[in-house]
């Protein structure tokens, strides 16, 4: 799993160029280095969704720069994710980098031959990922709240 220094590099990859903007990435900054592991992963997955959003309604419009740099970014993401995974700590592992290669692969032919049907099925594939990491996560905190709330203890 990736630390949050790492990720915190990885964000700022693409430099702001307006104040708010800055003051956007610094705040950004901020949550990605007091994140935990799970989290870190989870905010990676819903920048990739909102990016493949973006890419799919650039698409559909025609607006192939927008579309272009939607997709890349996304590419970035898979590729962190990819590198992140310690395949071998884990048996899904493989298949999960398998998988990750394919949405990659996927990516890259949805960029190069304006193909939004690649796009979604990018989106499609890497979703329900997306929805279990949020519910692990809600699932670890509850696991570490429920006993001292269960005690009436805050």
């Amino acid at each position: 799993m990736m630390n949050a220094q790492g990720f915190a590099a990885f964000a700022a990859a693409n430099g702001p160029a307006t104040t708010a903007q800055r003051q956007r990435a610094q705040y950004t900054s901020e949550a990605v280095l007091s994140a935990t592991p799970v989290q870190l992963v989870t905010m990676l997955y819903d920048r990739l969704m909102l990016d493949l959003s973006r890419a799919e309604a650039a698409q559909v419009a025609g607006s192939w720069v927008v579309a272009g740099e939607q997709l890349v970014h996304a590419q970035a993401i898979v590729a962190e994710l990819s590198s992140s995974l310690k395949i071998d700590v884990w048996d899904g592992g493989e298949g999960l980098l398998a998988l990750y290669g394919y949405a990659s692969t996927a990516l890259v032919n949805a960029n190069v031959h304006r193909d939004v049907a690649l796009t979604r099925e990018v989106v499609g594939l890497l979703e329900p990922l997306r929805q279990a990491w949020h519910e692990a996560g809600a699932s670890l905190q509850t696991t570490t709240v429920a006993p001292t709330g269960a005690l009436g203890v805050a």
